[in-house]
């Protein structure tokens, strides 16, 4: 089925214009909206009392929230390489933050979706690939581009320069001490780059709406501006925060996070605008938990949530992240999901929905029957596995209800947790089920493909590069 939903997109290859034309409107429009370093506890749909998220929890309100779905590592690059491959860290080719680029060979999903007759648009950050290299954007199925390419570039919320296509568009903003790709402290603030990026991609969308697309939108907020060190939750104004009695960074996050929920609602009236708010399908999500960087105190908000652990953890809150999907009528408005699922399940998800052919040998399954309500059709994962490359190495793997989590990339020792019974992962209870640990070790060990380049560095290098905060 899903290769003739494949071949009946071949525009013009296969069928006539009318009925190319039939098959575009049966395919629904899909945006894929990923905020950078949102906790779990962030919005107010999932439980967050301070900040004002009111476009987003509409969005929740009209589509599925999904409770136990996961971000492909617990820092930027592996896990936006984890959502592009829809292979899990012991398998994709980037599994930590670096100056990495993704492979000719790779396939994306920009690419997938394009062979089913998808403009694909990227606006946003995309930290797989640098200039003139293979891993670009442009290079790895997008029809355009605007953004950051590298993720310390992408620190500076008031950059001289942002990308569009390949090439290099200057800013007004002044960065004196600028480092080689870009990164830095603006002295003259004049253009926010994620206002920016808002803009380019409403723009995008205007032109390209009347035709099936694929708006890849990984903004940069509530990300830290970390070479401002304390004073790195770069934002124009406070806004509704100002007035408040909360520490100035705090504000400053606050301030961000309601600034990228004033834009989603942005976002959501032009589809409706267009008439094309029934047939497009929008997911949001974040990257990886909550930070504790440019000042930031992620306990002010509870940003994790009930969950331990924060960014640069495999605990619950370092890689547990609140995920939406709306499709008006195919959707069931305000419901919930506690299905298991990752990053990785993205490209199968999306190249269901889009009627393309899914790659072969990927780890992701599709979350198609469990959007639309047919629970008992939903196939569901033997476990989802993590591996982390920071600070002396960490890896973790989910069965069913049972979490291990294991401080080293080979060792023996797992802490074990029931995240049914003990989802903040408070009791280890490993020594009571050696089975279990057992049953987690093998997985671990048939997950994990060795790579030459991602070899643990040790704990002082590896927490030196933590403090960059990618």
């Amino acid at each position: 089925m899903a290769f003739l939903a494949f071949m009946a997109s071949s525009v013009g290859l296969v069928m006539g214009p009318a009925a190319a034309a039939a098959a575009d409107a049966a395919r629904p429009n899909i945006i894929f909206i990923m905020a950078d370093d949102l906790g779990y506890g962030d919005l107010g749909c999932f439980g967050q009392k301070r900040i004002r998220t009111p476009n987003i929890d509409r969005l929740a309100a009209e589509g599925m929230k999904l409770t136990d779905f996961y971000a492909g590592s617990t820092v930027c690059a592996p896990s936006r390489c984890v959502l592009m491959t829809g292979l899990h860290t012991g398998h994709c080719f980037i599994r930590g933050n670096g100056k990495i680029n993704l492979r000719p060979d790779d396939v994306t999903i920009a690419e997938v979706l394009k062979q089913a007759g998808y403009t694909c648009g990227l606006s946003g950050k995309w930290g797989l690939g640098h200039e003139n290299s293979s891993g670009l954007p442009t290079r790895q199925g997008f029809d355009h581009f605007f953004g950051y390419l590298d993720q310390h570039h992408a620190h500076n919320y008031y950059p001289s320069f942002l990308i569009r296509g390949e090439r290099r568009v200057r800013l007004r903003n002044e960065v004196p001490i600028e480092g080689p790709f870009g990164q830095g402290v603006a002295t003259r603030k004049v253009d926010y780059s994620h206002d920016l990026i808002m803009t380019d991609a409403l723009g995008w969308l205007e032109e390209v709406h009347k035709r099936p697309f694929f708006l890849y939108l990984p903004v940069t907020i509530p990300h830290a501006n970390n070479e401002a060190g304390r004073k790195g939750m770069e934002v124009p104004e406070l806004g509704e925060y100002a007035k408040t009695d909360w520490p100035e960074i705090q504000k400053s996050t606050a301030a961000m996070i309601s600034r990228l929920d004033r834009d989603v609602g942005r976002l959501m009236a032009m589809l409706k605008r267009l008439g094309i708010d029934g047939n497009t399908v929008v997911f949001f999500t974040s990257d990886n938990g909550p930070h504790r960087e440019g000042g930031n105190d992620p306990e002010f908000f509870d940003s994790n949530g009930r969950f331990r652990g924060i960014k640069r953890a495999l605990y619950e809150g370092g890689i547990r992240v609140p995920t939406i999907v709306r499709w008006p009528g195919r959707i069931a408005a305000g419901s919930s999901s506690p299905v298991i699922g990752s990053f990785a399940d993205v490209l199968p998800t999306l190249a269901e929905l889009a009627g393309a052919r899914v790659p072969q040998g990927i780890d992701g399954l599709s979350l198609v029957p469990t959007l639309r309500g047919n629970v008992k059709a939903q196939k569901v994962h033997k476990y989802l596995y993590w591996e982390f490359y920071e600070g002396g190495g960490a890896r973790a793997v989910r069965m069913g209800p049972w979490k291990a989590v294991g401080k080293s990339l080979d060792g023996k020792k797992l802490e074990l947790y029931h995240l049914g019974r003990d989802p903040g992962e408070t009791k280890d209870v490993a020594e009571g089920h050696p089975e279990i640990v057992a049953r987690a070790l093998a997985a671990m060990q048939e997950a994990h493909t060795p790579s030459p380049m991602w070899k643990v560095r040790g704990r002082r290098k590896a927490s030196k590069k933590t403090r960059s905060g990618n």
